[in-house]
């Protein structure tokens, strides 16, 4: 078979593969592109590990007995393999006896983004095409980065843009910014994942020229390593889910100081009076102050003050990370950072005004001309529902249950079965004992998956689905200026099929094939897709390479933008004829549309309001567990591919570990109400005292006592959402203890 090396493309970035003999056996970042070696350099290990799944398997008893089995031996019994045909009548039966029996809305869709960088084979458009044409089902609504502002957001400026899409770009905060303040950081391993991948990993090189050129850098953290390193920046370290406070203190001092820009606020915004009145006590009777918030915070004042020095004159850019967002009333702290922005009267600025996401992944702030990478189109889902994709496990539990989201009312379907293809729920979801418990409920769990992942070991049916390299695709994000071909590396392993073609199957058997698939093969499909960024192109007078030409190449640079993005420019420069998409076409410092639904959890403008769980409800020996992303993993995927020689490590304070014996390196038990799990303790010098750090991606290994054993936080995290607004995640609203792990404990394990 000989050698081989061609490019493609993964979320962690763009890579060259050498194949030998129909193994990959080396894969390298794409030179120049400033992928992470060790990241591309797993992928050999990923798609050849041993817990790839080779063939479909059965749950032995759902085999026996089916729907009849019950769910309390899923992750516990053994999976029997079976052949195709077999495993997709199944499948097929399930889902017609579903609909027939008790309507599509028991049938639940179950997805998450992140299974491939190609836009063809991307599992959630593709289980969704499926089950709509199949007849409908229960979608997922939102995600866990910003599930918040995403709700928020389009109440404030119109739309969700400034999250998912829009950034004002690093250039012009290298040419025109004097200070940028960065909420929740700028931390690099972030950096090193885009969502739909990147062929340049630019942000060092736009920090360190904003730097270089005198930018004056603040990051709002309880982590020293949200830092970027080299970067002299000014740390301030507030308590976790704190920073909302500050904001509001900021833009009070705005107000009093007599730096509100008066102007802009009069002719971009709408509500700020009632704003003002809260901001000065006129309304509730508290004044924001800065030692109100320095008493929230627990940030020394001075060190306030020093932050309102910086920003009240010159050039400001204000960011957030999408992490401030997922916390109890998570909506609060974008909505807040707008709100200072506007005081501030820089929005739509070069350098100024706010955006979301520099600290959160890569790309954000990149100049690209967006448009040039083709999308999947879904299916109506007119016969189905969606509901919040935090709230699943509740849903699975409380049939016909009501709950307030957005403006309506939502009530849970009785999902009688499950169709899971891309994410792991066991990984991304909060509260994994009470995910536990509602898996054992629905009748029927069908799961694509090319690992046995913990969700793939708790299905009754797992249909083995290949990986990127094994399948041909277009690959690329619109925040990043290029545009990958992603041609098939080498042949599925095992019996392993793509989803695509899983699905052609199925719909061939329920009569839908051609809904489904529209008469189209993965070729034809692609070619299609590229009439896409064709279309574009002539719209926009670029030239754009014909299909072949672009697939030969494998790999096309899009023509950068004629003007560097500025979130909100064309809105600054003409609000009349650019109104925002609000009922007002302005800026919305207060909401009549949120004060109509009657929300205490979400009120009608910025607000600080506690959370339920964080350091100023904390008793003397709880700690704030703030989980982040794993610093060589995406999520949990990349796991399997590296050597674990004990749990996850949990970074603590030194102070916090004198005072509960730990030593570094101990294997330490976290806990609280939700569950227990094991870690390992690294002790953190610049850490704040009273906070935990720990990263999620460990796979859900629960022992005979429950105790998680390879260091999954998210079985602490809890499950309640940030208001009945968003219903999004609050993972970073969490309270844990800690202690030693008794040595006679591991030895029994």
């Amino acid at each position: 078979m000989g050698t081989s090396a061609r490019t493609s493309l993964t979320h962690w970035g763009a890579f060259s593969a050498t194949v030998v003999d129909g193994r990959l056996e080396k894969a390298e970042p794409l030179a120049g592109s400033g992928a992470d070696p060790d990241m591309i350099g797993a992928l050999p290990a990923l798609v050849h590990s041993p817990q790839r799944i080779d063939r479909p398997h059965v749950r032995r008893s759902y085999l026996d007995a089916g729907r009849h089995a019950g769910g309390a031996g899923r992750g516990r019994e053994e999976m029997v393999p079976v052949d195709w045909d077999q495993a997709l009548d199944i499948v097929a039966s399930e889902l017609i006896r579903v609909h027939v029996d008790h309507g599509p809305k028991s049938v639940f869709g179950g997805s998450y983004g992140w299974s491939s960088a190609g836009r063809f084979h991307h599992a959630r458009t593709q289980v969704r095409r499926f089950l709509a044409a199949a007849g409908g089902f229960t979608d997922q609504v939102s995600n866990y980065s910003w599930g918040a502002a995403h709700a928020i957001l389009p109440h404030v400026l119109g739309s969700a843009d400034a999250v998912s899409r829009a950034a004002t770009a690093w250039e012009t905060i290298a040419s025109d910014s004097d200070a940028v303040v960065a909420f929740g950081g700028l931390n690099p391993k972030n950096w090193r994942v885009t969502s739909g991948g990147a062929g340049h990993h630019h942000m060092p090189e736009f920090v360190a020229k904003a730097a270089a050129r005198g930018v004056k850098f603040v990051i709002v953290s309880p982590l020293a390593d949200d830092v970027p390193p080299g970067l002299e920046a000014t740390l301030i370290r507030p308590r976790p889910n704190s920073d909302t406070a500050i904001m509001l203190a900021l833009a009070h001092e705005a107000i009093v100081s007599g730096r509100a820009d008066r102007a802009f606020l009069d002719r971009y915004t709408t509500g700020f009076e009632a704003l003002a009145d809260y901001l000065t006590g006129k309304s509730d009777g508290t004044p924001k102050t800065l030692d109100w918030a320095a008493d929230i915070s627990g940030v020394e004042v001075t060190e306030l003050r020093r932050l309102w020095e910086t920003i009240r004159q010159g050039r400001v850019m204000l960011s957030a990370a999408w992490a401030l967002q997922r916390a109890d009333h998570g909506e609060q702290s974008f909505w807040a950072l707008i709100a200072l922005a506007s005081v501030l009267g820089q929005i739509g600025l070069p350098g100024g005004g706010f955006c979301f996401g520099y600290g959160s992944m890569n790309a954000v702030g990149a100049s690209a001309r967006g448009g040039y990478v083709p999308a999947m189109r879904g299916l109506p889902n007119s016969r189905g529902m969606g509901i919040p994709v935090a709230a699943f496990a509740d849903a699975f539990l409380s049939p016909g249950k009501e709950i307030a989201f957005n403006g309506r009312t939502v009530r849970y379907p009785d999902v009688r079965l499950v169709y899971w293809a891309g994410g792991n729920p066991f990984h991304h979801a909060q509260d994994l004992r009470k995910v536990e418990e509602a898996w054992r409920r629905p009748e029927t769990i069908i799961v694509h998956e090319p690992w046995w992942t913990p969700t793939a070991r708790r299905a009754d049916i797992v249909l083995p689905a290949t990986t990127t390299l094994e399948r041909n695709d277009i690959g690329g994000t619109s925040r990043d200026p290029h545009v990958f071909a992603m041609p098939r590396l080498i042949d599925p392993v095992g019996e392993a099929r793509d989803d695509f073609a899983i699905f052609r199957d199925l719909s061939e058997r329920l009569g839908c094939r051609q809904t489904f698939d529209e008469g189209m093969d993965e070729a034809a499909w692609l070619r299609r897709l590229w009439t896409q960024t064709e279309a574009r192109g002539a719209e926009e007078g670029i030239n754009v390479p014909d299909f072949e030409t672009f697939w030969r190449d494998g790999v096309w640079n899009v023509p950068g933008p004629d003007e560097p993005e500025v979130i909100l420019s064309d809105f600054r420069a003409d609000p009349e004829n650019n109104a925002l998409a609000t009922p007002s076409g302005l800026i919305e410092l207060h909401s009549p549309t949120i004060a109509g639904f009657g929300y205490d959890d979400c009120p009608p403008h910025p607000s600080w309001i506690e959370p339920e769980e964080w350091l100023g409800r904390a008793d003397a020996d709880e700690l704030h567990l703030v989980t982040n992303q794993p610093a060589k993993q995406l999520h949990s995927q990349l796991y399997q591919a590296q050597p674990h020689s004990g749990p996850t490590e949990v970074r603590i304070s030194p102070a916090d570990a004198e005072a509960r014996g730990i030593s570094n390196g101990d294997r330490v038990r976290l806990w609280n109400v939700r569950g227990a799990c094991l870690a390992t303790a690294q002790i953190d010098e610049t850490l704040r005292a009273g906070v935990l750090v720990m990263p999620t991606g460990a796979w859900f290994e629960p022992g005979p006592d429950g105790t998680e054993w390879n260091g999954n936080p998210n079985v602490l995290t809890s499950s309640r959402r940030t208001s009945r607004l968003g219903q999004a995640c609050a993972a970073l609203s969490a309270l844990v203890r800690i202690e030693r792990f008794r040595a006679s404990d591991e030895e029994e394990h």
